[in-house]
């Protein structure tokens, strides 16, 4: 992909976001994606191949919002970042004169979605790449549930430091003194650094994607805990 944009954008600058989302896992690039945009500069080109359903009927968009162009599959991937900068319009890339030829039906990111970027970088308006459409295929998280003075909710991605990062914003946390279990362990309150607590020890702590991630000082919950995306996550009284 990079090859790509390199020999049809030469003077683009290429940023690797992250390289580490699990095969399948579209809603975890989702999430990560509405968490990089806003620090990009104005304008900025993203592309996202997380593409499980590649080569079939679904569709390739360019979305324009307030932010840049979104490039990428039509199955959720876009949706959470497009919609936390605001949506302009919404371009599903029929216009294959922009495509690689040949087109592989398994790797799009590099003959469809790269090309379209480069095109984008080069001068290129969306408008040129296909036809409008009026909405695009939407994902989110699971919604935190309250029960009976419990808060439930689940990790939803696990980074590359092997923190969990749990689908339970401040907004939802009790408003009484509450302790944090993941799984079947107990973690305690929430604090507010991982130096509040010795190395070693499991903490809970709001992360910078302003959800609560239950972490490791100087180590790895998912390898420590046994625990992965699914894992359920309660808030309960103190």
């Amino acid at each position: 992909m990079k090859g790509v944009i390199a020999t049809r954008a030469p003077e683009a600058t290429v940023v690797d976001l992250t390289h580490g989302i699990p095969p399948q896992a579209v809603l975890l690039g989702a999430l990560v994606l509405r968490q990089a945009v806003p620090y990009f500069p104005k304008g900025t080109i993203h592309v996202a191949v997380v593409d499980p359903g590649v080569g079939t009927e679904r569709r390739a968009l360019c979305v324009v919002t307030n932010a840049g162009c979104l490039v990428g599959p039509d199955n959720g991937v876009l949706s959470l970042a497009a919609d936390a900068v605001g949506i302009r319009r919404i371009i599903e890339l029929t216009e294959t004169r922009f495509f690689l030829e040949p087109r592989s039906a398994t790797f799009h990111g590099r003959d469809v979605f790269a090309p379209v970027a480069a095109a984008l970088a080069a001068g290129t308006l969306p408008s040129a790449l296909g036809r409008d459409r009026s909405d695009l295929d939407r994902i989110a998280p699971p919604e935190p549930v309250h029960d009976a003075g419990l808060v439930r909710g689940e990790v939803v991605y696990v980074d590359h430091f092997g923190n969990l990062v749990s689908n339970l914003p401040p907004q939802v946390f009790p408003r009484v003194p509450f302790v944090v279990t993941v799984g079947d362990v107990r973690v305690g309150s929430v604090t507010t650094t991982y130096a509040d607590v010795p190395v070693g020890t499991t903490t809970a702590l709001v992360s910078s994607y302003g959800l609560l991630e239950i972490a490791v000082r100087n180590g790895s919950a998912r390898d420590t805990l046994g625990l992965a995306v699914g894992a359920p996550v309660v808030l309960r009284p103190a």
